[in-house]
């Protein structure tokens, strides 16, 4: 019996005006704006994920706090230095502390110059470490390794993109950084990070030399035995720079974070955004909503004789009911169907543009389960929408249509 109703329903549908399914533009354009937004913005929030460019998930890092020109932890009133480093090597649950510099060059390759952020590497464990927390491996070449000198690994947009060069660089090429010629030994392979892909890598104590920042570290990482202790090994570092540097509880002049938390925070407000946002976008489904129960009303109002037909010939009020009731629910899933289809094309030709726009890489993906629960919303706004009209047309007098 129910499959009949939507049987007749259907047919109903067919046969609609082009003013009864132009109320299905409010639906179409609330549905489309959710369904784009939510799957943009989950899109948002993976290339920003990938910038971070963070392999290892059991570090933590320190940098000093302040007003930051340039990279992370770089140009700070009061930055860091390798004595901070070495409190924080005595922590609980600590296995091995490196320190990490990132800071510009003058670059000068093919007789153009650019302005270029290199990063040190440290030798031994150490530069495993590193390798490890920064997901490093050569797509071209080699990457460093202890005793190399004058060499240098440069990130895939040197090679690929050119990275405001008008040549492309390969391993073998010369380039002159601050003056001095280093060899290209490697280019790393692609991360999608604009941070990465556009990095130099050097040996430590050329770097320290060439740019002579002494023992100033922009960031302090910390790789923990255990990474179930990750909280606790945060607050004792903590305890120990406000020591080492001589501040308060409360007044710390740094900030020390995990991965986790940093995309945590991250994430919030892309979620906040995306919920507002998402909010305003249900006012066009509440005005669809609307649009229908007009529509149904005044279905009523035209298809009286047929109503009074049905009813003539034994159709009981609950079957006219139910039989409007449906037809509204369709009427409102028309509108979400054609609605998820073009946000869906949307979200996932935008999440292509925002990944190739700031150079990560993102996996574009359709959320099956919130298109199937859009569908269902928008059957349910719509047969919700056609209760008051379904009851209207449930309580026409037969006589007194036919009569009339």
């Amino acid at each position: 019996m129910k499959k009949d109703y939507f049987i007749l329903a259907i047919k109903s549908l067919k046969h609609r005006g082009v003013r009864s399914w132009l109320t299905l533009i409010g639906i179409f354009i609330g549905v489309l704006a959710v369904v784009s937004l939510i799957g943009l913005g989950d899109g948002l929030k993976s290339a920003v994920t990938a910038q971070f460019g963070i392999g290892a998930t059991n570090v933590i890092t320190a940098q000093a706090g302040g007003i930051t020109v340039g990279p992370p932890g770089s140009g700070v009133s009061i930055p860091l230095t390798t004595k901070d480093m070495n409190a924080i090597e005595k922590a609980y649950n600590v296995e091995q502390v490196l320190r990490r510099n990132i800071r510009s060059f003058k670059m000068i390759y093919n007789k153009k110059m650019i302005v270029a952020y290199g990063t040190n590497i440290e030798g031994g464990e150490k530069r495993k470490l590193l390798y490890e927390y920064m997901e490093s491996s050569a797509e071209y070449g080699r990457l460093l390794k202890d005793g190399d000198s004058n060499r240098v690994v440069l990130g895939y947009n040197f090679y690929v993109d050119k990275a405001g060069l008008d040549k492309k660089i390969e391993t073998g090429d010369r380039i002159e950084l601050n003056g001095k010629t280093f060899n290209v030994v490697g280019i790393m392979d692609k991360k999608g990070s604009f941070i990465f892909d556009n990095i130099i890598l050097m040996e430590d104590e050329e770097m320290k030399n060439l740019l002579n920042y002494g023992e100033v570290v922009d960031t302090i990482i910390v790789k923990v035995k255990d990474s179930s202790q990750m909280q606790r090994t945060k607050e004792e570092i903590e305890k120990i720079l406000r020591k080492s540097r001589n501040v308060k509880e409360g007044e710390e002049d740094f900030v020390v974070s995990t991965p986790e938390s940093s995309l945590k925070t991250i994430n919030s407000v892309l979620s906040g955004v995306q919920a507002f946002i998402v909010i305003i976008a249900l006012i066009s489904v509440f005005v669809g909503a609307i649009g229908i129960v007009n529509t149904m009303t005044t279905s009523v109002m035209e298809r009286r004789k047929e109503i009074g037909i049905m009813k003539a010939v034994g159709a009981k009020n609950s079957q006219i009911f139910y039989q409007f009731l449906i037809e509204s629910g369709l009427l409102g899933m028309v509108g979400g169907m054609f609605g998820v289809l073009f946000g869906t094309l949307i979200s996932f030709f935008g999440t292509m543009a925002i990944g190739n726009y700031i150079g990560s890489s993102v996996n574009v993906t359709i959320n099956w389960i919130l298109i199937i629960l859009v569908l269902i919303a928008s059957f349910l706004i719509g047969a919700i929408s056609g209760i008051s009209p379904a009851m209207k047309a449930a309580r026409q007098n037969p006589v007194e249509v036919l009569r009339g």
